[in-house]
């Protein structure tokens, strides 16, 4: 779906992922340069990101009509936090990355879940979450989740009866794919979070009900949301000055 090479990405059993959102917004100085030079642009740029994706996990997604703040994200996946940096700096470094700015930008790590494992019965798998395999489906919906310090206050039976509550909530819909990661330290927010599904409405119906849940009453923020469409590297590029000639090609 999103057109990358076949990454040499690994996943290296017991060893925790970093995991970097980055949403871009470009200058409107850039859509008035001549097509040929955007074009020039959008292929140094997606060149950048497609030599990343052979050695990390590098997915890209178009934000274009979803948000008037960001035009396009990059989810990068690594096992080392220079790898995250060297890729920013090269993209930042490019003709491109000059008219670019980074309203949002998210840091954060994979972590086992002790609240889904607990929730496991005897014989069943256990979910570590250490290794992600993002961008099998066409949306991804992604935001920031601080929770009130008084969650952590309670005690630990009654948090994990609250989040068993949670958990059967998301269980009930299989068409969506849920990838916590942890950014506790790290970053403003407390962890991040990105739904993977072929369905935006379930996962409207799946937020909706959760509305509902206790522990919901504990969150602090979880926005702003994100809703993004799996592309290419050079497709999410594209659709920032996408003419109408090729539009209807």
């Amino acid at each position: 779906m999103n057109g990358l090479p076949d990454s040499g990405f690994q996943p290296r059993p017991g060893k925790r992922q970093f995991v970097k959102f980055t949403f871009f917004k470009a200058a409107a100085e850039w859509r008035r340069l001549d097509g040929d030079e955007r074009d020039r642009q959008i292929g140094q740029f997606a060149g950048v990101v497609e030599d990343w994706s052979g050695r990390n996990l590098v997915r890209c997604y178009s934000t274009i009509g979803t948000r008037g703040d960001v035009d396009f994200m990059v989810w990068h996946v690594s096992y080392e936090l220079e790898d995250v940096q060297a890729m920013a700096g090269e993209l930042l470094g490019t003709a491109l990355g000059g008219y670019l700015a980074t309203p949002y930008s998210y840091l954060s790590m994979t972590k086992s879940s002790a609240y889904v494992e607990k929730y496991a019965g005897p014989g069943e798998d256990r979910a570590t979450r250490l290794a992600l395999a993002p961008g099998e489906h066409t949306y991804l919906f992604v935001y920031p989740l601080t929770k009130m310090r008084e969650w952590y206050g309670l005690p630990a039976e009654e948090r994990q009866q609250i989040m068993n509550q949670h958990i059967a909530i998301g269980a009930t819909y299989s068409s969506v794919k849920i990838n916590t990661t942890y950014s506790f330290g790290l970053d403003d927010q407390e962890f991040v979070l990105a739904f993977e599904t072929d369905e935006p409405g379930d996962f409207l119906d799946l937020v909706q009900e959760l509305r509902g849940s206790v522990s919901s009453a504990y969150t602090l923020t979880d926005v702003p949301i994100f809703t993004c469409v799996a592309s290419t590297a050079r497709g999410m590029l594209d659709a920032m000055a996408l003419s109408r000639d090729a539009a209807l090609a």
